[in-house]
């Protein structure tokens, strides 16, 4: 019987790795998008999960309740605790969502030194995340000139963006695709259009290309300018801000 246990056993580790990896995703995308729940799914649905409260007790938390906003930890033991490993009460009315480091202010330095000194390894970079802001003259616009005509890419690059949440763009004239898109909230999208595009399934039609053009839009698509009004930058939260600059400083620097 042995041998087939050990490969039930096998079989039962790839699929913890699996389930354990999508979590992981769902964790950062929840930190991005600021969801929240309520302490009592906190509780039941992280806190006392067999498997995510391994994720979970790696991570830094928010606790907010009639505007007051505290940023805490799962224990080893699953309790809570702040930043000075002082035992936390959640309040039972509660709303808890993960904390992005943009949220932490200046306990993003304590959090960081707690966590190194217990030897924490976190499932995704959280306190370690670059933030960025927008200027003033960027919030007032809709455009993110900064990032705009700048070092040549690989085209294999921009495919890449993929991974991040981007979207390729329908098909065009020839079959290329002229623009990619990330939807940051309903009816609204930063899109990215590159000098020559992108051949559908032949990257190496345009090898090598800058970005041309980075905007705020209501729908993804090329940008026409004429008889049009655009969102601006302002709308957006600082958080998503914050992610989107990452996404496209990362992408344009070499």
């Amino acid at each position: 019987m042995a041998p087939a246990e050990r490969k039930r056993f096998a079989a039962l580790k790839k699929d913890v790795r699996t389930v354990a990896g999508d979590q992981v995703r769902r964790l950062e995308e929840a930190m991005i998008n600021q969801r929240s729940w309520t302490a009592q799914e906190f509780d039941q649905l992280f806190v006392g999960h067999p498997l995510l409260w391994h994720l979970v007790r790696r991570l830094v938390w928010l606790s907010e309740t009639d505007g007051t906003v505290m940023a805490f930890r799962v224990a080893e033991d699953r309790t809570l605790a702040d930043v000075g490993d002082e035992a936390f009460a959640l309040p039972a009315t509660a709303s808890v969502r993960l904390a992005h480091p943009l949220l932490l202010g200046d306990g993003l330095a304590d959090w960081s030194e707690l966590f190194a000194d217990h030897e924490i390894l976190q499932p995704f970079r959280q306190l370690g995340r670059p933030v960025y802001a927008l200027t003033d003259e960027e919030r007032a616009g809709h455009r993110l000139t900064r990032f705009e005509n700048g070092p040549v890419l690989p085209t294999t690059r921009l495919v890449g963006m993929e991974r991040r949440g981007w979207r390729r763009g329908e098909p065009q004239d020839n079959g290329i695709e002229q623009w990619l898109s990330r939807r940051i909230g309903p009816d609204l999208y930063v899109v990215i259009a590159p000098e020559e595009g992108i051949a559908v399934g032949m990257f190496d039609s345009y090898p090598e290309q800058r970005v041309e053009t980075v905007w705020l839009d209501r729908r993804p698509g090329d940008y026409w300018t004429r008889n049009r009004t655009f969102p601006t930058f302002a709308e957006l939260d600082p958080v998503i801000a914050s992610e989107v600059i990452a996404d496209l400083t990362e992408l344009t620097t070499l």
